[in-house]
């Protein structure tokens, strides 16, 4: 396999719409990377021009040791998953994992070893000879995929593969593609891989690393628990996790009893760590910055180590999710959401909208941003 480089990528339009903005990335050798934003934020985009499906405008992208600005897609060693699956209607399965392989004239012997070991990887020797009109969306999806082992590519790009597949199998097919590079891995035939997705919860599942990007701009690049517990910014902070976190305007106060964040009319007193971890912005203690609290550090009951905080709300209504309990209340003029096991939300049965709930906000997994650029203000 190769490691993918993009130094400085930009892609404008003729229009002067500029879509990708210096875009610096490396994708280690045998990585599973994705790329997660919203709608609009590029990535397909930029998954297109590692692909040469779209021009560069500035900037040199490399695979391996070579820089392929220039190099057609049949160049560029590199296979690619489509969002729609793209098998041709007319031939059957073990025709469509074939067919870029006789483009190539691979010999025959080679070729049906390819196609096969193909099939055994993805556990669908039994639908070599039915068309795609016979396969369900799972299968024309390992279909897909299997047509891009058979390359032995030095990267494979998947553009939203599982968009058009049902919930339940949505999350099978995550399992089983991350099962395959784990595979390809082991037997040393490590697989990088990109894979551009608009759903947080793949990312977080599947990805080694994510590259977060909102307008044409990286946010950030880390592991998956990096992300979640030291985002850069107010924007991976509400874009990664589920349900998103609580991001409030609030005033840091300097008191006697150390700092504290003015939240409406609530004063949490600051934990010592998180104080440190401010360093020199612990003196600007009159600053504006915006509060970050995930929906599970808002509790019912306070927490045993003296670093919760109790909030007077007020119920806005409840979400049962089985296993657990989203509390969505009113705090004044802002609304949190609170995430609770559902056997300690026992309590909160028969409450209706507007009455008064008190949580506790852990404030030792407090975060703090700049409230006019979203950046993180915690060490």
């Amino acid at each position: 396999m190769a490691r993918l480089s993009l130094n400085k990528v930009e892609k404008t339009y003729p229009n002067g719409f500029k879509a990708v903005h210096g875009v610096d990335l490396e994708v280690r050798d045998g990585e599973f990377m994705v790329f997660v934003g919203p709608s609009g934020c590029a990535k397909s985009t930029l998954l297109r021009m590692i692909a040469g499906l779209e021009s560069i405008t500035a900037g040199e992208l490399r695979i391996g040791d070579k820089t392929v600005n220039s190099l057609a897609p049949k160049e560029r060693g590199i296979a690619m998953v489509f969002q729609n699956y793209a098998l041709y209607p007319h031939m059957k399965v073990y025709d469509n994992l074939a067919f870029g392989l006789k483009l190539a004239k691979t010999p025959p012997a080679e070729l049906d070893r390819r196609v096969r070991h193909a099939a055994r990887l993805l556990e669908m020797e039994h639908l070599l000879d039915r068309y795609p009109k016979q396969l369900s969306g799972g299968q024309a999806q390992r279909v897909a995929v299997g047509r891009a082992i058979v390359k032995k590519p030095d990267v494979f790009l998947f553009d939203e593969p599982l968009s058009n597949l049902d919930a339940k199998l949505r999350a099978a097919m995550r399992v089983r593609l991350t099962e395959l590079h784990r595979t390809l891995r082991e037997s040393d035939q490590p697989a990088t891989t990109v894979y551009v997705t608009h759903d947080q919860v793949e990312a977080m599942t599947m990805g080694e690393r994510i590259c977060v990007l909102k307008d044409g701009v990286i946010q950030q690049v880390d592991t998956p628990t990096a992300l979640y517990e030291r985002p850069a910014n107010a924007f991976v902070a509400g874009f990664i996790g589920s349900p998103e976190m609580n991001l409030l305007p609030a005033r840091l106060e300097a008191t006697d009893n150390g700092l504290t964040v003015q939240l409406g009319g609530t004063r949490l007193r600051l934990p010592a760590a998180r104080v440190a971890a401010l360093g020199g912005l612990a003196q600007r203690a009159d600053g504006a910055v915006t509060l970050g609290l995930r929906p599970e550090h808002l509790t019912l009951a306070p927490r045993p180590h003296g670093d919760s905080e109790p909030l007077a709300a007020r119920l806005r209504f409840s979400e049962h999710m089985g296993s657990e309990v989203y509390l969505h209340v009113d705090l004044g003029d802002l609304v949190l959401t609170a995430r609770i096991p559902a056997e300690q939300a026992l309590p909160l049965q028969g409450l209706q909208r507007g009455d008064p709930v008190t949580l506790h906000a852990q404030m030792s997994a407090a975060h703090l941003f700049d409230a006019d650029t979203g950046v993180s203000l915690l060490a």
